[in-house]
């Protein structure tokens, strides 16, 4: 994990947050290579989960919201973790996280204090006046904007039964011990899904969005082998669900939650509804009955996504250390170069390919720094697929050197076919 970490900082992916005051825990920072991953990774899920189906409709809404929300949510009075300090160095954990017949593992102390509920939401001030009506908070998740604007997709496109409203965007919770690089962090993206069903589908839509679930990470090349499903049991079921499976993944810190894939019934609609005064049935254009929908979440995290795939692509060959992504999700696609930097014929050709691939819309990158083979290794490192290269035999027949970042075989090619 640690050699992973190293290297998204040496490479441009991934930089501690405000790093140049010292940090502040939980808060990352992603660089040139990492904000390209991020934005393919999410592009890949959007054009899976949205573009590619005619059920989902897209929907980006306010982070911070009216505070109804949560107390009809129920994160006003549940959204907790608990909580333990050590009396002695003030440090505080989850207390679910450690045990507290061992040390303090800041101080190396043992003096707990008792354990207290602590609400993660962070809260902030709306308006010139501070007060009790002026306090809001920063959304803990982006499901409670799809489930508020329910009734306005209904209003506007009238969608057949079963369709899902789907979100991308950031989340806020102030965890009290983030740990494990982005893994767990305070500040974070989400991409949810709330699928509205007639509850006597439920468990038919339930399984089509777990196998698909598995087909998308497989889009994404995470390695199968390292994914498992965890059917929770109803007694650790979060209060709205009725159904549970997290999706894990041995991650180098062990095995974890990579997403989850939830059946809340009508809990929200009916709480909405109830906070609101306004009716959320759905009326079937069949003229049945109308009713409240229920709804079937998927629930990703952007961050553990990519640690996931971090986790899968890192590969060490001898003293070879190179990121195996897919083609889809590689920050840069190809790299050109020219062979020597000092031959300004071969810097000329090499710029012509480099903004021909530029002008295709691919995703290029130049490099004519040190020599060859420290120009494959950064190239390595940073997960580009092929390396194109400009020799003296390219001013001759027009063909290049184009190198494979798996297998390191060099072919010739001609600058028309690349």
């Amino acid at each position: 994990m640690e050699e992973i970490i190293s290297l998204c900082k040496r490479r441009g992916f991934i930089y501690q947050g405000s790093e140049i005051y010292g940090g502040l825990a939980g808060t990352w920072d992603y660089g040139p290579l990492g904000v390209e991953l991020k934005r393919r990774v999410m592009g890949a899920w959007w054009e899976f989960w949205v573009e590619s189906r005619d059920d989902m409709y897209g929907v980006d809404t306010a982070i911070i919201m009216n505070p109804r929300t949560w107390v009809a949510s129920g994160h006003a009075a549940t959204f907790s973790d608990p909580l333990i300090e050590c009396k002695n160095c003030h440090a505080r954990f989850r207390a679910d996280k450690i045990d507290m017949e061992n040390n303090c593992p800041n101080c190396g102390k043992k003096d707990w204090s008792d354990v207290k509920q602590f609400n993660m939401m962070f809260e902030t001030i709306v308006g010139p006046i501070k007060d009790d009506k002026s306090v809001a908070y920063l959304r803990p998740e982006t499901a409670q904007g799809i489930f508020t604007n329910f009734k306005n997709i209904i209003d506007s496109f009238y969608p057949d039964l079963p369709f899902g409203i789907c979100q991308q965007g950031k989340a806020f919770r102030n965890e009290i011990s983030p740990r494990d690089f982005v893994f767990r962090s305070r500040e974070f993206e989400q991409m949810e899904i709330e699928y509205f069903v007639n509850p006597d589908n439920w468990e038919t839509e339930f399984d089509k969005l777990l196998a698909q679930i598995h087909e998308f990470l497989d889009l994404v090349g995470i390695d199968k082998t390292k994914i498992h499903e965890l059917e929770v049991p109803a007694t650790e079921c979060a209060h709205y669900s009725k159904r549970t499976i997290d999706i894990e993944f041995d991650f180098l810190i062990g095995r974890e939650e990579l997403l989850g894939l939830a059946y809340r019934t009508d809990f929200d609609l009916k709480n909405i509804e109830r906070e609101s005064g306004k009716s959320m049935e759905y009326r079937p254009k069949d003229g049945t009955a109308p009713f409240v929908p229920h709804v079937i979440e998927p629930s990703f995290g952007v961050e553990r996504l990519i640690m996931a795939i971090l986790t899968t692509v890192y590969t060490k060959d001898g003293d070879r250390v190179y990121l195996k992504f897919p083609k889809n999700l590689a920050p840069v696609r190809y790299l050109v170069s020219p062979l020597l930097k000092n031959k300004p014929e071969l810097i000329s050709k090499a710029r012509e390919v480099y903004k021909g691939l530029r002008k295709r819309g691919e995703r290029v990158m130049w490099d004519d720094s040190g020599n060859i083979g420290k120009r494959y290794a950064k190239a390595d490192e940073i997960g580009i697929p092929e390396c194109i290269v400009i020799d003296f035999e390219t001013l001759e027949d027009d063909t290049v050197t184009v190198r494979d970042r798996d297998t390191t075989e060099q072919v010739r090619v001609k600058i028309g076919e690349l």
